[in-house]
């Protein structure tokens, strides 16, 4: 989605015309026609409310809409004009029209609340379409321009770096959407390979034979089942001060999923190609993060293997040793993510001593069942940093709710014959997977560990996105940088 800017109404040949309304209000000097049909039609101007008519102006017949901001007061104000843009585009995207005229209220008094409506417009405008042949006409996105009129001064200079996150958060969206046969360890570098060039971002890769080398045992035990050669992804951004620790991001990248020996039932196994999640929004943040030159030093790290059930794969019964020489028995091939996650968290602390470190995978199903879709989990060993996140995830909507860790879990996955297992008894199950990633944290390097597995992809639409991936991930890390750790 393109934008245009101009400061002042004009007479336009534009068809499609928006016009952002607050609750209880209608703009000065609109027709008769529209004041009454939109009272029969019992708009009111409710957060992400749309009310359509047509009206002649100019000689020219316009398709007028009043999108709903909600009130001008509340405290959700920014998530409101979000989702009055994003109603645009849910409505409007395969309308036929190629261009949008919006106008803002005089409500929408500041550029940070201007880009709001924009976000949400372009978010929701989002989809991928590169393997639908044979869609009809009026099923094809035709939207792709919006010139925007009425914004408060420096709207343009603040889109410039809100549309960083836009790539940042499309990008993990792409990534997530892939099929498996598409996006896998090797493709998944070379992806971000080639989006990253010429940013100023220093890209570093392992291969399977620099990870033996090094004693990742865990993570190639989950890859040994597979025809795809593991791979880990660093990507760092040195914009802080010289010399200053990074902020690490670390992601679970299983590009698919099948539970290996220990394997998933066929219903619904296709979804487990957004088991890298974790990784996408890794790789997405960075990406936001790189493009609006952020004043921070961070690195994004990627584990990245497919979980394969071929004759070569591990065995429920195994025993494998990290790479921080710690060993786990793998009760259950399934609990893939933690082995894989535990390697590249050790790789990441000894290479870049990062000053802080959260971690996102889509790492259990017992999250699902504690928080449906609407709520990532956190746990973390840090208070300050949980409070952080907890007020990013409150900013953007990528909302996180915070969870128990202790020595009681920690019992659950103790083993007869290694120093853990990798996984707990039924109960429990996203803390004790919490709880064995917790093991590899060192130097009580203040950490936090996000299990995504409900929120990075959706059976309906949500207010910024339809369908499918959410980009859930990106939001929250740019702006835990943007408040905490930028000069």
């Amino acid at each position: 989605m393109k934008f245009l800017f101009q400061d002042q109404p004009v007479t336009s040949p534009i068809r499609l015309q928006a016009q952002i309304v607050d609750k209880g209000t209608l703009p000065d000097g609109i027709e008769q026609l529209v004041r009454e049909g939109a009272a029969a039609a019992r708009f009111e101007g409710k957060a992400g409310q749309v009310f359509e008519t047509f009206v002649e102006r100019n000689g020219q017949v316009v398709r007028l809409v009043l999108a709903g901001a909600g009130e001008p007061g509340d405290s959700g104000r920014l998530s409101a004009l979000e989702r009055a843009g994003a109603a645009l585009a849910a409505k409007y995207r395969t309308s036929g029209e190629k261009d949008l005229l919006l106008e803002l209220p005089g409500s929408v008094s500041t550029p940070e609340q201007a880009v709001a409506v924009l976000l949400g417009l372009r978010l929701r405008g989002w989809r991928h379409d590169a393997y639908r042949t044979t869609l009809r006409p009026d099923q094809k996105v035709t939207l792709v321009q919006t010139t925007v009129v009425g914004a408060p001064a420096g709207t343009e200079a603040a889109w410039e770096v809100e549309s960083c996150i836009a790539e940042g958060v499309e990008f993990t969206k792409q990534l997530v959407t892939e099929p498996a046969n598409i996006i896998y360890p090797e493709s998944f570098v070379e992806t971000c390979r080639s989006r990253f060039e010429g940013t100023g971002a220093e890209l570093t890769v392992l291969d399977e034979a620099e990870m033996r080398e090094l004693g990742m045992g865990a993570l190639l035990g989950v890859a040994q089942g597979s025809a795809r050669p593991p791979r880990i992804l660093a990507i760092r951004w040195n914009g802080g001060k010289p010399g200053e620790k990074p902020v690490a991001f670390v992601g679970k990248g299983v590009t698919f999923d099948t539970g290996g020996i220990s394997i998933k039932p066929a219903a619904g196994m296709e979804d487990m190609k957004w088991d890298m999640g974790g990784a996408g929004a890794v790789a997405g943040a960075m990406l936001a993060l790189v493009l609006r030159r952020a004043n921070a030093n961070v690195v994004g790290v990627c584990g990245l293997v497919e979980n394969m059930p071929d004759g070569k794969a591990q065995r429920p019964g195994d025993v494998v040793t990290t790479m921080s020489g710690k060993t786990v028995e793998v009760i259950n091939t399934d609990a893939e993510g933690r082995l894989v996650l535990c390697d590249t968290l050790t790789w990441t602390q000894k290479n870049f001593s990062p000053a802080a470190i959260v971690d996102l995978a889509t790492l259990t199903g017992a999250i699902l069942i504690s928080l449906g879709h609407e709520h990532a989990g956190m746990f973390t060993n840090n208070d300050d940093l949980a409070a952080k996140l907890d007020a990013a995830g409150k900013a953007t909507g990528d909302s996180l709710w915070r969870f128990p860790l202790g020595p009681a879990y920690d019992k659950m996955i103790e083993s007869p014959i290694a120093d853990m297992k990798n996984v707990g008894p039924r109960y429990g199950g996203s803390i004790t997977a919490a709880q064995f990633l917790q093991r590899y944290i060192e130097k009580d390097t203040p950490w936090a560990h996000l299990d995504i597995a409900g929120t990075v992809w959706t059976d309906k639409p949500g207010a910024t996105w339809e369908k499918g991936a959410s980009g859930f991930g990106v939001r929250l890390l740019d702006r835990l940088v943007r408040d905490n750790y930028e000069g």
